[in-house]
Order: C-alpha cells, then sequence, then structure tokens
C-alpha cells in the first residue's frame, strides 16, 4: 500500500471513530479511560499535537470542538454527569495499574 492510500484510509477510520463515538453520547469519558485508557479529551489532544507537527496551530478548544462536534462545555453539560464514586474508584485503580 502507498502512503497516499495508506493516509486516506486511516484519516477515513479516525473520522469513523470521531463519529461512532458522536452518536455514543451514552458512553462516558470516564468509562472510556478506565476501559480503554483514552477518551474523547485525548483524541482532541492528539489532533492537536498532529496538527503541530504539520504547522497548523490548534487551540485546545478548537481541537476539542472539532471532536466533539460542538464546544466541549456545551456537550459536557447536555451528555457529561459527574462521575459516580464507583466510576472514580475505577478509574483510580485502572491509574495504578497503567502505571505499575
Amino acid at each position: 500500500m502507498d502512503k497516499v492510500t495508506q493516509t486516506e484510509l486511516e484519516a477515513a477510520a479516525f473520522r469513523r471513530l470521531v463519529a461512532h463515538l458522536g452518536a455514543r453520547t451514552d458512553v462516558q469519558n470516564i468509562d472510556l479511560m478506565i476501559l480503554a485508557g483514552f477518551c474523547r479529551n485525548c483524541l482532541a489532544d492528539w489532533l492537536r499535537d498532529a496538527g503541530a507537527d504539520a504547522g497548523v496551530e490548534m487551540s485546545k478548544d478548537e481541537a476539542r470542538a472539532r471532536i466533539y462536534g460542538e464546544p466541549f462545555a456545551d456537550w459536557k453539560a447536555k451528555h457529561q454527569p459527574e462521575a459516580t464514586p464507583a466510576q472514580l474508584a475505577a478509574f483510580e485503580a485502572a491509574q495504578k495499574k497503567a502505571h505499575s
């Protein structure tokens, strides 16, 4: 596979992941972090880092809006309740496991 085709396929897969997460507002970021070690905010950070590597400046808020499809504060108000004590405990345990 040539490099251009690889990049196009990877970009398509990324767009599909972002669309999938956009449709699954029931899946909380903390749950993604517990299970997979990354969340929507991580994707936004990775997008911003890729932009910086390519000489494209993007603020944290701009990157998050690209991932969330709207300003993060708006998405959070609509879809992200406070983490439960069980979620916080699971997150802490996952972080310890990842760093041990």
